[in-house]
């Protein structure tokens, strides 16, 4: 079994986050590996953040306190964990980050769209899947009604179907 250092998950700040922290946790654990977290901030400031001198939206500003408020969650679990917030095309950012960081796995969530989805929204799984030069763990994520724990926000009630 290959024994991982240093693991790169890309975060989207959505729902989808947990499926893959809830994986990856126990992985780490096993390997003794250190956690390296991105979010890619994807609104209109981090698209054209280099084009124009902008500060930091409030987008971004949320996107780093998730990203923080993650990172501590683990550190509190007992994880080495550090945090990257980036801006531009997801998946070079990802694969940017894995060789900088010097990940040697790099495990992220997908939506599980189907083929036309793909075309239509394009997929960074995909695009990081046949670029990487180091093992990709995809796992399908869960759109829950209710926000991860580690975003620190209540429930949303759902009622039973009629």
């Amino acid at each position: 079994m290959p024994v991982y250092a240093r693991i790169l998950v890309p975060l989207e700040h959505s729902s989808y986050d947990a499926a893959i922290l809830d994986h990856v946790r126990p992985l780490a654990r096993l390997c003794g590996a250190s956690l390296t977290l991105i979010h890619v901030a994807d609104g209109w400031v981090a698209r054209n953040i280099g084009q124009v001198p902008l500060r930091e939206s409030e987008e971004m500003r949320k996107d780093r306190e998730y990203l923080e408020s993650v990172c501590a969650s683990l550190e509190a679990d007992g994880f080495e964990c550090e945090s990257v917030l980036a801006c531009g095309d997801a998946a070079h950012e990802i694969l940017s980050a894995a060789e900088r960081e010097q990940c040697d796995l790099i495990a992220m969530a997908t939506h599980g769209h189907r083929f036309l989805a793909d075309v239509v929204y394009g997929s960074v799984a995909e695009a990081v899947r046949h670029r990487a030069t180091i093992p990709v763990l995809l796992l399908r994520g869960r759109q829950t009604a209710a926000p991860t724990p580690t975003r620190g926000l209540d429930p949303i009630p759902v009622p039973p179907p009629v």
